[in-house]
Order: C-alpha cells, then sequence, then structure tokens
C-alpha cells in the first residue's frame, strides 16, 4: 500500500537495543526537522498494549504457536488502522519497534509454523511495507546477558536459547531475501556506537526526505 509518509521498522532479538534505538532515533530526526510517530508492538494502541501484556505475560506459558500468532496479528490489525496507516497517509514518519518480520521470525522461524504461510498472514495484517527496516544484529548470548542484566524477564525472554537462535537465523534469512529494504546494523558495543551505526544507514537511505542533516542526540553520547 502506497503512502505519502516514511514508515521505519526497527527489528531484532531480544537485548538487541530495539527499543533504546528506537527513542534514540525518534530524538534525532526530530532535531533533523521531522517530529516521528514512535510506537512499538505488540502495542500502539490501547487494545494492542492490552494483547501485549496478555501475549508476554509469563504466567500464560506455554502457549500454542497458532494462538499465539493470531493474537500477535489481532493486535497488529488495530494498530496498523488506527495509529500507521493514518498517521502515514497524513504524510507523517512513523517508527515503530517491530513489525511484520518479528511475525515471520518468531513464529515461523522460532515456533516452526509454516514461514511462507505465517508471513502470508502477516503481511494481510500489516497491510503496508516499511520504507526501511533496521535489523539489529546481536549474538543471542550476548542479548540474553543484557535481558538478565536488566531483569524482568518476560514470556519470550526465558524461551529457551536455541529458540531465539532460530529467530536470529529467521531474521538473517529474511534479510538476505529483502535486501534493499532490510539493513543489517552490528548491535554489539556500546549505544552511542550503534545509535551512530543506525543515522549512518538513514541518513544513506532516507537522508534526502529531511531538511536537516542527522546528527547523534546528547543522550546517546554523554
Amino acid at each position: 500500500m502506497s503512502h505519502p509518509g516514511t514508515f521505519i521498522t526497527i527489528e531484532g532479538v531480544e537485548g538487541a537495543g530495539k527499543s533504546t534505538q528506537s527513542r534514540l532515533l525518534a530524538s534525532a530526526l526530530s532535531t533533523a526537522g521531522v517530529q516521528p510517530v514512535l510506537t512499538r508492538e505488540p502495542g500502539g494502541t490501547p487494545l494492542a498494549e492490552r494483547i501485549r501484556d496478555l501475549v508476554l505475560d509469563p504466567a500464560f506459558a506455554p502457549v500454542d504457536p497458532e494462538c499465539e500468532l493470531f493474537l500477535y496479528l489481532a493486535a497488529r490489525t488495530d494498530h496498523v488502522r488506527r495509529q500507521i496507516l493514518p498517521r502515514l497517509a497524513a504524510g507523517d514518519w512513523v517508527l515503530c519497534d517491530r513489525f511484520t518480520d518479528a511475525t515471520v521470525a518468531y513464529q515461523g522461524y522460532g515456533r516452526g509454523l509454516d514461514v511462507d504461510w505465517v508471513r502470508e498472514q502477516a503481511e494481510h495484517a500489516g497491510q503496508v511495507h516499511p520504507d526501511l527496516t533496521l535489523l539489529l544484529d546481536l549474538d543471542v548470548d550476548a542479548g540474553l546477558a543484557r535481558v538478565r542484566a536488566r531483569g524482568a524477564e518476560n514470556r519470550l525472554d526465558a524461551e529457551r536459547v536455541e529458540f531465539h537462535r532460530a529467530v536470529r537465523k529467521g531474521y538473517l534469512q529474511l534479510a538476505a531475501d529483502q535486501p534493499r529494504r532490510i539493513v543489517i546494523v552490528d548491535a554489539a558495543g556500546g549505544t552511542e556506537e550503534v545509535h551512530r551505526r543506525v543515522l549512518n544507514v538513514v541518513s544513506a537511505r532516507l537522508g534526502s526526505r529531511l531538511q536537516r542533516p542527522l546528527a547523534p542526540v546528547r543522550e546517546a553520547v554523554r
């Protein structure tokens, strides 16, 4: 689906720094002349946030893979129709922490559901393709160590390491299949270092749409 806005998604395994880098990129974009809408999946609307609470709650483990898939798709459908599509139609920049690639990586490659079928379901619910996807790639053990250090694991954080490795493999396969849209960003190293890598990619791909050049935000360079 075409739209006058700009849609960026950030993907990666647990602990890759998606939320931090999404927030920093949003701040950098605001200083470059745009006011991006920062959102996340699952979530982004009141209904989708309630579904997020359910699907990530360790109390409900284990969840049947197809049940899990359809919960994510329900959240995305509401998110896309109530938040993402209206914003893009208005010409806004939308920056989303996870989107359809996460569904294919987690429920397809991670859970072992048929990847082509999962992709079809995910794209039907998603309705729109990102202009750019940043894949923050990190060794699974390093990512899970970050998760443990911050505490408060959710249901996915607590999955076996083999699951997370399958998810990472899936993400890398998606990037290999769609190199024009998905750009791999090395997520190892400090926050500032990764932030600069993210800005370099966004500048190269979408810099012509900005009023001013992207520059690192103060929060990342302290």
